[in-house]
Order: structure tokens, then sequence, then C-alpha cells
């Protein structure tokens, strides 16, 4: 008997240490990781400055500014405190910003119904209807707006059958041009050279003609993509809910790369955040609550960072720094190369949308109904504006526009007469 129990007794310290071994594994897995300055990170790879926002016709093409995502434009002179102009009920949750061409604004609600307004008094031109769930930022390019639709109500629907829709519309008048049947979508559209790019929760990444809607390609991961499609180089990149970031060559949709999220106890960490390619790298946040960096050529992680909570948010990129949000209410400024942590601020409330940087200012909302404004360099408040949830500003060169909860607003500077 006493050999037994002895026996037992070395079975469970053997048990605890392997446990405990596994436990240490998994932490080290996990662990930040701090990336070189040199490392596929190519300062020559800064994006040149477009023609001023006044002077094109487009000044916000798609949700996150460029194909590459970036959020951060030049050429646009507009700076805080602002005052609000008009305001535009959408009789619903309006959770994605707005694309912003030819003096219209175009944004879809909850509910299925893509608007478009006017920029500079907020009034309506023409809407189109879907009554289907919706969660994405339109795209323009030429004379059409693209846009993603999920499927029909109730949106957090688990049963099998469902479907969602991309739909290209003349910007004038709402006609549509054409309309192909995917899986629900929240993928906000991506167009590069005369190419459309969604994904959907069927996993799959689609790539359509932009002026026939002609299917070029599809790529299948192994779980939802709910993310925008980031284009930069001949490539595209996303991230899955299988935990992987992808890199596919755009012209074919074949694969280049497939790399994981780290390791650690617990699940891991899928992506709603669509990607910012920049520098070489490719910058995505983790429902892990971690910062990623991969090397857009090779896929391998070049740096690694954890915050306090999700990160739903997408990251915006502006002069060798990355800017994103948390659910631990920080808002996060990094170094592009090595990921150290430079600032932080606290919001009033978790951060679920994505920052954007204009004119050396950085703004984003809190699910506390703020909007922020801070100078993107040091992190110091300079405004802030008791509006706004989910997106945060977008702009033309002239004004600014906010989403709310159920508003978009229109806002000029205070000193603008």
């Amino acid at each position: 008997m006493k050999k037994a129990l002895l026996a037992l007794a070395a079975v469970a310290v053997v048990a605890v240490a392997a446990i405990g071994g596994f436990v240490l594994y998994r932490e080290h897995q996990s662990r930040d990781v701090r990336g070189s300055p040199t490392e596929e990170f190519v300062t020559t790879q800064e994006p040149p400055p477009p023609a001023r926002p006044a002077t094109v016709k487009i000044p916000w093409p798609m949700y996150g500014f460029d194909p590459a995502r970036r959020r951060a434009p030049a050429g646009m002179n507009v700076r805080p405190p602002y005052r609000p102009i008009w305001g535009f009920r959408a009789g619903h949750l309006v959770e994605f910003p707005p694309a912003v061409a030819y003096r219209l604004l175009f944004f879809a609600n909850g509910k299925g119904t893509l608007y478009a307004i006017r920029s500079g008094r907020g009034r309506l031109v023409w809407s189109y209807h879907t009554n289907r769930c919706t969660a994405s930022s339109p795209a323009v390019a030429g004379e059409t707006v693209y846009m993603t639709f999920m499927n029909r109500p109730p949106c957090n629907t688990t049963r099998s059958g469902i479907d969602g829709l991309v739909v290209a519309l003349d910007a004038f008048t709402g006609k549509v041009r054409w309309k192909k049947t995917i899986g629900p979508s929240e993928s906000s559209p991506a167009v590069a050279d005369g190419v459309v790019y969604v994904g959907d929760w069927r996993g799959r990444v689609y790539a359509f003609n932009a002026a026939s809607g002609r299917l070029r390609w599809t790529f299948t991961a192994d779980g939802k993509i709910k993310d925008g499609i980031a284009y930069t180089g001949g490539r595209v990149y996303f991230g899955s809910y299988d935990h992987h970031v992808y890199a596919l060559k755009a012209r074919t949709g074949k694969l280049i790369w497939r790399a994981s999220a780290q390791q650690r106890l617990g699940s891991l960490a899928t992506f709603y955040s669509t990607p910012a390619v920049a520098y070489g790298r490719v910058y995505i946040g983790g429902t892990d609550g971690k910062v990623y960096s991969f090397g857009a050529t090779s896929g391998k992680l070049r740096w690694s960072h954890g915050t306090g909570g999700y990160v739903y948010g997408s990251p915006a990129v502006w002069q060798k720094r990355v800017y994103i949000g948390s659910f631990d209410h920080n808002l996060y400024a990094f170094d592009a190369a090595t990921g150290d942590r430079l600032w932080s601020f606290k919001a009033n409330d978790e951060i679920s949308g994505s920052p954007v940087v204009i004119d050396g200012v950085v703004y984003f909302s809190s699910l506390g109904a703020r909007t922020y404004a801070l100078n993107a360099r040091s992190g110091k408040l300079l405004w802030s504006f008791p509006q706004g949830k989910y997106a945060g500003i977008v702009s033309d060169g002239k004004r600014v526009y906010l989403t709310g909860y159920g508003r978009v607003l229109g806002l000029v500077e205070r000193k603008a007469r």
C-alpha cells in the first residue's frame, strides 16, 4: 500500500511538473517579441504624397483610405477644434466610416441601406435598400461605388444556407451596375488596378473585375474572413478566424505565405482587424490582445506587443509609427520597426474602431461615445467631441466627417466662417 501511494505521489509530481512546464512554455511562446529596425523594414516604401485633396475627385476612396489601408493621407490640412455644421440621421447604427467622392459621402446603416449624401449640407441624393445586415464601408473607383452586405436578419444567426452580396452601383444615381452573391460579408472592398477584392464568412477571398463583375479567382482559408483585404505591390493580405494571416498573389490568388498568431494558454487569436501594409511589414491586431508585425515578403513574425484587451480595430501607419486601439481603453503608438511602445492614451471606454492620422493628428472614437484628437507624435490631447462610437473621422481636406452611433456629422474648423 505504501509503495502504491509513493508511486501515485511520484506520478502526481511528474504531472504537476509537466503541467508547469507546459504553462511556462506557452508563456514563453506568447511573450512580446521585439523587432529589428533592419530586418524586412524598408523605409523607402513610404508612400509618396498624393495630389492635394481639394483638387481630386475622390479624396477618401475606401476604408483605410488607400488599398494598403494605411489610414494616413498626406496633403490634408485640417486641424481641430471643429464645430458641426450638419447632421444626417441614418435611422440605424452606422458602424463604419464613409467613402468620400464627387462631393458625396457614401455609407451604409446596419439595416442594409446604402446612402449617398451631399458633403456640404448632408442632404440625401440617393439610397439603395437591401434589408440585409451591414458592417463595412464602401469603396469608390471611377464613377462606381462598391459595397458588401451580410445575410438578412437576424444578424448574428448561426443557421446554414445564408448568403451575402457584393454590389457595384453608379456613384451619381445609385443604379446597380452588377451584383454578385457570395457568403455574408463584413469585408470592406479594396479596389486596385481594376479589381475588387472582398472576403466572406465562408472563408473565401474573391477577386472581381471592377467593370464587369466577372470573377477572376477565389481563395479559401479555413475560417471566416471578416476584415478588409489590403493590397500593395501585386500582393493582397488579410487575416482569418482560422488564427492565420495570409499573403496571396493579387493576379492569380496563389498562396505566398501563411503566418500564425502566437501560441498561448487559451484560444488563439482570430483576426477581425484589417491589416495595414507599410515599410515592408504587415501590421494587424488580434483578439488575443496583441498587435502583430509580419514581414510582407516572408510572413515571419517581426514583432508583437500585448495590450490589455481585444484588438478589433485596424492600425494606422504614419511616419514610422503604428497607432491602434484596444478594449483596455487605450490607444497605443508603437515604433513601426521594433514594436516598442512610444506612448498610450487612456480613453473613457473600450476602443473598437480604427484610428486615422490627418495632418499630424490621430483621431479615434471610443464605445463611450466620445471622439478624440491627439498629437500623433506625443499623444497629447488636442480636442474631444461627445459623439462617435465605432468609426473615427474621415476628411476631404475641407471638412471632417464623423460617424456617430446613428448619425453622420459634417464638421469644419471652428475658426472657419
